[in-house]
This record gives C-alpha cells, structure tokens and sequence, in this order.
C-alpha cells in the first residue's frame, strides 16, 4: 500500500504524518496507527507513550520500524510460538499471520530468523510433511498448487513431490473412488463423474483412467 510522503524539515528523508492513534478494539493496552487515515502498523500503548507519537507527528518509515523492533519484537515472537504450536507453519504463513497482527517486516524478519535458529521453523521439513500426509487425499497436481500458496518454494516442492511414487497415488485414488461409487450404478455417466471428481482432487489423468477401469470403461466407444 502507498502512502503519501513528504520530506523531512531538513529536505532529505521521506516522512509519513500520522493521523491517528486508536486503541484496539480486543487489547486496550494496544493501539493502531494511522498513516493518511489508513492503517500502518500495531503497537502496544506503552511503546507509543514512551516513544511520545501522537496525531499530526510525522516520522520516517524506518523510525516506525526501529520503534516496532525494539519494543515488541519478544512479544511478537511469543505470539508466533503460540501460533505455531497448534501446526507446523511456512515461513510465509508465520509472515502473513504477523502482518495481520499489526507487525512491520523488520520485526517479521527478526521473529522468523530466530524461529529458524531454534528449530520450529523450516520450510522444507513442512514440505515434506505436507505431501506426505497430503498424499493420502490429494493428487501431486493439487498437492503441487497449495504448497506454492503456502509459499514454498519450487525446490522444495519438487524435493517433497518425489517422495510420492505413482503407486502411493494410485492406492489414494481408489480409495476414493470406492468411496465415491458406494451405493451408486457403475454406468457410464455415472464414472464420467468418478473420473472428474479424481481429477479435482489433483490426480494426473493416467492414474485416474487406472483407478476407474476397475469398474468400467469410461471413453467413448
């Protein structure tokens, strides 16, 4: 998002204004800050006071930042941990969570550097835990599209797709599919629509034909 920008008394440094200070609806002891009436960042009551930020102010970006860091950058962490403990997390997603707490990038960055440092964060570890599981519901494509929304990289991706042989997927397949055709006439059409359902679960079209050829041919004659 964009801000307005004007320089500083001194005529070097881009500075916001800040045009309010709110506190939050579900913590009192923090508020929000308004940059051109628009939301910037969280901060804890405490940090504005000692920090003397108030309406009409203008102050850099970096200052912003800076402020952030230093005084909430353990309790971000904190919340990071509480919110890892309940599942594994992707970089990305520890990230996205911050941001919608309120917290700039340089706190972000601090918080995910010392997750990887003791451990409870890395991406390919997750990958791999992923697919694997994945793998018991889900075909490599569809497996291959909500990794890269997590944010894993492609290399990751790939590493952990190959864990996954074309007999582990064919085994997934059919227990859906037996799933799927419980109680239902193996009529053509009605395989037509097996064949789709495999097919939106992420499975390529090779094991899906081998799946459904159990129960019939579903080609045109």
């Amino acid at each position: 998002m964009c801000y307005n920008t004007r320089k500083d008394d001194k005529g070097g440094t881009d500075v916001y204004e800040i045009t309010a200070i709110t506190p939050q609806i579900k913590d009192k002891r923090r508020c929000n800050v308004y940059i051109d009436g628009r939301f910037y960042c969280g901060l804890t009551v405490e940090t504005a006071v000692k920090n003397r930020l108030k309406v009409g102010q203008t102050v850099s970006p970096e200052t912003l930042s800076q402020i952030q860091l230093e005084s909430e950058k353990n309790t971000a962490l904190d919340k990071a941990m509480t919110h890892l403990s309940a599942s594994q997390k992707t970089e990305k997603q520890i990230r996205d969570f911050l941001s919608k707490k309120g917290y700039l990038s340089a706190v972000a960055d601090y918080v995910v550097e010392r997750l990887k440092e003791y451990g409870f964060l890395n991406d390919k570890e997750y990958a791999e835990t992923y697919a694997k599981f994945a793998s018991k519901k889900k075909g490599a494509r569809l497996i291959r599209a909500q990794m890269r929304e997590k944010g894993l990289t492609e290399e990751d991706v790939d590493a952990a797709l190959e864990g996954i042989d074309e007999e582990t997927q064919l085994c997934a397949a059919k227990e859906i599919l037996d799933k799927y055709m419980r109680y239902k006439q193996a009529d053509k059409l009605t395989l037509q629509k097996a064949a789709k359902h495999l097919i939106s679960k992420g499975y390529d079209y090779e094991i899906v034909k081998s799946a459904v050829s159990a129960y019939g041919n579903v080609e045109d004659d």
